[in-house]
């Protein structure tokens, strides 16, 4: 940078004073500065040039002591992020806009955690972080500046109560790990009686379609059979009815049973020897 020049990153702002004077509000760029040195005639006005830092910052209140609204004292630290958006009111409206934030949140914090029980802090943090942002935001931009986010970086109990707080943490680890381990096995448990019964339901379903299939097998069977005799009856009906009307078919039935009875050697025929043995032996007796 050449003497009587000034370049203004794209980061920050410049505001242009003359004589003490803001006159304009300087962009990126490379700016000349008037030389006040002149032979003849009145000199030029004084000028001045005071950069802005227009990038985000951020700012950490550390080890802040409060006290909660159940008396108990704490150490909390606190981080803000934030960038000025507006270089004539961060430089004209307060002294030392980072002051004045850091100011506005170490008592916005205060607030928030006097109107909490420490259970309330513990159950929920980001209420703070909620409360101070809803805080600061407003102050904050009537001095050029406005809040990215506001988070609670620590949290620092008195030792006792540390160490309360350790074995109460420690117990609902424990509490969590065997609600776990006990819906876990319960969970095991239903899975496993669910499919129990359904091994049992398949297995009655298949001893009864089993027994529906068997006894529709044997009333299959009984019907077949009796179909079987009724055609079998009525086939020696209409046989019978034939002989009836026609005697000679009976005849020749009997004549055809014969000579089958004949063709067997060792088949026997009786034809009327009772009678002709009566008569006989009424002879004899004469």
């Amino acid at each position: 940078m050449k003497k009587g020049e000034i370049i203004i990153k794209d980061t920050h702002r410049g505001l242009w004073y003359e004589d003490g004077v803001l006159a304009k509000v300087l962009e990126a760029g490379r700016y000349e500065i008037p030389s006040r040195d002149r032979l003849f005639g009145p000199k030029g006005a004084l000028v001045e040039v005071v950069l802005v830092d227009m990038r985000e910052r951020d700012l950490t209140i550390k080890g802040q002591e409060i006290l909660t609204s159940d008396k108990v004292a704490l150490r909390v630290s606190i981080v803000v992020q934030f960038r000025v958006v507006d270089p004539k009111l961060a430089i004209h409206a307060v002294e030392k806009y980072e002051d004045r934030l850091y100011s506005d949140i170490q008592l916005a914090a205060r607030r928030s955690l006097a109107s909490m029980t420490l259970e309330d802090i513990l159950t929920n943090r980001n209420r703070l972080s909620e409360d101070i942002l809803r805080d600061v935001k407003t102050s904050a931009a009537s001095y050029g500046v406005t809040i990215q986010r506001a988070d609670v970086k620590d949290l620092v109990f008195p030792g006792n109560l540390q160490e309360i707080m350790n074995k109460v943490l420690a117990a609902e680890r424990m509490s969590q790990v065997q609600l776990v381990e006990a819906r876990t096995k319960a969970d095991v448990q239903r899975i496993e009686s669910q499919a129990k019964a359904e091994a049992q339901r398949l297995e009655a379903e298949a001893q009864a379609n089993a027994q529906r299939l068997a006894a529709q097998g044997d009333s299959e069977v009984q019907r077949l059979h009796t179909e079987a005799e009724i055609h079998r009856l009525q086939e020696r009906e209409r046989n019978a009815q034939a002989y009836a009307k026609h005697p000679a078919l009976l005849r020749i039935l009997e004549l055809e049973t014969l000579r089958e009875l004949g063709r067997n050697g060792n088949a026997r025929i009786y034809i009327g020897f009772e009678k002709h043995l009566g008569a006989a032996g009424l002879k004899d007796g004469d």
